[in-house]
């Protein structure tokens, strides 16, 4: 599809449209997972690939769905990759697993993998539900990470903290704890500091968007009078 503006979907899925910021869904894993920077990296990354599977898969079989079996196959298909990527992580990654727990199947009823699906793959080529995908999914993952490590460092005082559970052993040396002797700033690690967290990101998301708008340049036409 030669008419499919990239750009737009891209920034839609990072900035304008951010299903975090802008959409506000996904946000019971987004409150409960990010304890800390890994957690929200490890439900970001299996988001991304749950959301990109699913939408190139409902993109190609698109035409063969008729509307009135659309969203049960929708979440057919969603429920078949989130189970794959359990039993991946179950393998290969399980302390991280054990860590996130049921967030990961419930990635199944994430509002954001069923709204693309049904909003975009369903009506695009794989190509733009692949970059529309990948977009939402790192848009959202930013978010986590984001909101991940801003609690991580109010409550704990470190960043990085347990990297080795992703990226083995040798990442424990990513570990940063600038204070030692910090006691934690315990509403951080609680939902409330959840709720807070967001709404510092909400706040800066909303200035920086206002800011854009006042340098958007408002042409003014000189008027022209004729002399009488």
């Amino acid at each position: 599809m030669s008419d499919v503006n990239y750009k737009k979907i891209s920034f839609d899925g990072l900035w304008h449209n951010n299903p975090a910021l802008m959409q506000l869904l996904g946000l019971c894993p987004l409150m409960a997972v990010t304890t800390n920077f890994i957690n929200g990296l490890g439900l970001g990354v299996a988001t991304i690939i749950t959301l990109i599977s699913s939408s190139l898969l409902i993109s190609l079989v698109r035409r063969f769905i008729t509307d009135e079996i659309r969203l049960p196959v929708f979440v057919l298909i969603i429920a078949s990759v989130v189970t794959a990527i359990e039993l991946i992580m179950h393998a290969y990654f399980y302390d991280l697993y054990k860590i996130l727990g049921i967030f990961i199947p419930l990635i199944v009823t994430n509002c954001i993998i069923i709204g693309r699906a049904e909003a975009f793959a369903s009506k695009n080529a794989p190509l733009p539900a692949f970059v529309d995908a990948l977009m939402m999914g790192i848009g959202f993952t930013i978010v986590l990470v984001l909101l991940g490590g801003m609690r991580e460092i109010f409550a704990f005082g470190t960043l990085f903290a347990q990297a080795e559970l992703m990226f083995g052993e040798g990442a424990k040396a990513l570990l940063i704890q600038p204070m030692t002797e910090y006691r934690g700033f315990l509403l951080a690690a609680f939902p409330p500091g959840a709720f807070i967290g967001l709404g510092l990101l909400l706040a800066l998301k909303n200035y920086f968007d206002a800011k854009a708008a006042k340098k958007k340049v408002f042409t003014i036409q000189p008027i022209s009078t004729e002399l009488l």
